[in-house]
């Protein structure tokens, strides 16, 4: 025992001298490393800020740099990586969530003033007795005049059963009127409407791939069958995407057992594959989907598996080009990283994503003006497909590497359009006067019950000189041969804005399908039986003009009638949900 007490001390010793050893050994052999390690990756932005916060002149608020510096950080990878503060955080998602907590109003701001535009049926607004029309001027203690649209949502969005109390200017009365609203959960409805244009043709518009929207689409499938739906539109125009799952459920309801939808693969992600499960309740549904320049990622998901499995014609114009699959990563204060991790391709192989270059991320937003300005809009021709071709199931050539072209194009439609016309769009006139013509004939258009109705009544009313007179004493100079060029168009836009402020997105969308190129086109394929895709020889046997539309990928051309959507002009001003 007293053996073991005196060999402690001389054992610790030894240690010691060991320990001392080793380290000078690494503390020669690794001379100057220190500096290499702060150099590299986080350690030298973190020795950066440390220095910063110890040594700069002024007082730094060093959470503050760090908030502005990620969204540059991350802006040098790609244009699809991003950063969303804390404060953001929650709003940025309450669009694809199907719901958020709010009063219940649609409305836009208009003259400073938030004007109510529709009012959600069985939400908390209605239930106190706001209407469409109303002006609110207060949120409880705070004036809502002259402040910008994410302030107003931040008033009048809040916790479930919170109070708000709006003070409110109505038409015909004098003194402002006063009610008290218990927020409480507003659907947000991706299918934003469906209906059918004819006996048998069936119509889905859906503005976005949300949690709730497979559902939504489910619903819509029902409806519409019940009512005779033997053929389906689904318009995807505008569509920018969401959630890459929806999109995938979707696809399901209408492809065979076991086939491809779509893949994704990253240096740090593992190839994995989407198939179809087989239990589509509308596997055989003549079918096409309507594209255009503002349909992206989950959209063309959807197109890309529609298409390359030869399932149903793509008609439009060439799509976004977004191929990049984002991973969000939540930080403990709530901000989070939306982190590209992989691409996603097409069942042909294909990836969609259009060519960036790094850390250029203002051109890269600039790419619809820049298609635009080449005409793109406007001729199939002017699409330069320089990517690599692939092959569809019945090898049909499909390209890579800049969105989705669709089997059919359908160009813009220019031949109305004057200066004055596109002056009056837009700085937001035409949308003015629809609004101001709404609210002072509001009674007469509540009597209307349908789009029908509603459209007969609105063009014995002189619209387009009406508004000429407006938009004159607004600061717009009346200029009668433009004025007579585009009043067909000055019609169909009034027209189908004051629908819109009446009743609904989906009542404006009936108006507008009369005369919308891509769906008189998509009704002439199903009349003809031409829906479903035919390889190349069954093809060339039947057309020789067909084959070399499926070959080119970019279809027939065929002249719009009527009113187009310019991408480069504002048709409608932003409707915001509350």
């Amino acid at each position: 025992m007293n053996t073991k007490s005196r060999l402690v001390p001389l054992l610790l010793a030894v240690s010691v001298i060991a320990g001392i050893a080793i380290g000078a050994f690494y503390s020669n052999h690794f001379s100057g490393n220190r500096l290499n390690i702060i150099n590299t990756g986080s350690n030298k932005l973190n020795y950066l800020l440390q220095i910063i916060d110890n040594n700069y002149v002024d007082t730094v608020n060093m959470n503050n740099l760090v908030e502005d510096a990620m969204p540059q950080i991350l802006s040098e990878l790609d244009p699809h990586s991003s950063y969303i503060g804390a404060a953001d955080a929650e709003e940025s998602v309450e669009d694809l969530r199907g719901s958020f907590s709010g009063i219940g109003v649609r409305f836009t701001v208009q003259k400073d003033t938030v004007n109510v535009m529709n009012v959600i049926k069985g939400g908390p607004s209605e239930k106190v007795g706001i209407l469409a029309g109303d002006r609110i001027v207060a949120a409880d203690d705070s004036s809502l005049i002259g402040m910008e649209n994410r302030a107003i949502m931040k008033r009048l969005r809040g916790p479930k059963n919170s109070k708000v109390r709006l003070t409110i200017h109505r038409h015909g009365h004098k003194e402002p009127l006063s009610f008290v609203v218990v927020r409480g959960d507003v659907p947000v409805e991706s299918v934003d409407s469906y209906f059918m244009l004819s006996d048998h043709t069936g119509y889905i518009s859906i503005e976005s791939f949300g949690e709730n929207t497979y559902p939504e689409m489910l619903v819509a499938l029902a409806q519409l069958s019940m009512q005779g739906m033997e053929q389906l539109i689904i318009d995807l125009r505008g569509n920018r995407g969401g959630y890459m799952q929806t999109a995938i459920q979707m696809v399901n309801e209408f492809l065979p057992d076991h086939q491809l939808i779509v893949y994704t693969e990253g240096r740090k992600s593992p190839r994995e594959e989407y198939r179809t499960d087989g239990r589509g309740a509308f596997q055989k549904l003549p079918l096409i989907v309507l594209l255009d320049e503002g349909s992206a990622s989950a959209s063309e998901i959807f197109a890309g598996a529609v298409q390359d499995n030869d399932r149903g014609t793509i008609i439009g114009r060439r799509s976004f080009g977004k191929g990049l699959v984002q991973q969000p990563i939540e930080f403990k204060d709530g901000s989070i990283v939306r982190l590209t991790i992989a691409r996603y391709y097409t069942p042909s192989g294909r990836c969609i994503q259009k060519p960036y270059v790094k850390g250029h991320g203002e051109e890269y937003e600039n790419d619809l003006m820049a298609r635009y300005e080449r005409g793109e809009f406007f001729s199939a021709d002017s699409i330069h497909q320089d990517g690599p071709e692939y092959k569809t199931r019945l090898g049909r050539t499909v390209f890579g590497g800049g969105g989705i072209m669709p089997d059919i194009f359908i160009p813009e439609d220019t031949t109305l359009y004057t200066s004055y016309y596109k002056e009056a769009v837009y700085t937001g006139l035409t949308i003015q006067y629809a609004f101001l013509f709404t609210d002072q004939n509001r009674q007469q258009l509540n009597r209307l019950t349908s789009v029908e109705e509603l459209t007969k009544w609105l063009r014995r009313q002189n619209l387009t000189e009406r508004f000429a007179r407006y938009a004159e004493e607004h600061g717009l100079r009346r200029r009668n041969l433009m004025l007579q060029r585009s009043a067909p168009l000055f019609e169909r836009n009034l027209i189908s804005n004051i629908i819109y402020d009446a009743q609904d997105q989906s009542a404006r969308l009936q108006y507008l399908s009369e005369e919308d190129p891509a769906i008189l086109r998509a009704i002439e394929l199903f009349k003809a039986g031409e829906s479903f895709p035919k390889a190349p020889e069954e093809a060339d046997k039947k057309d020789d003009k067909k084959v070399a539309a499926w070959q080119q990928t970019a279809g027939t051309v065929h002249p719009a009638a009527g009113e187009a959507r310019p991408a480069v002009l504002p048709t409608r001003l932003v409707r915001l949900d509350a």
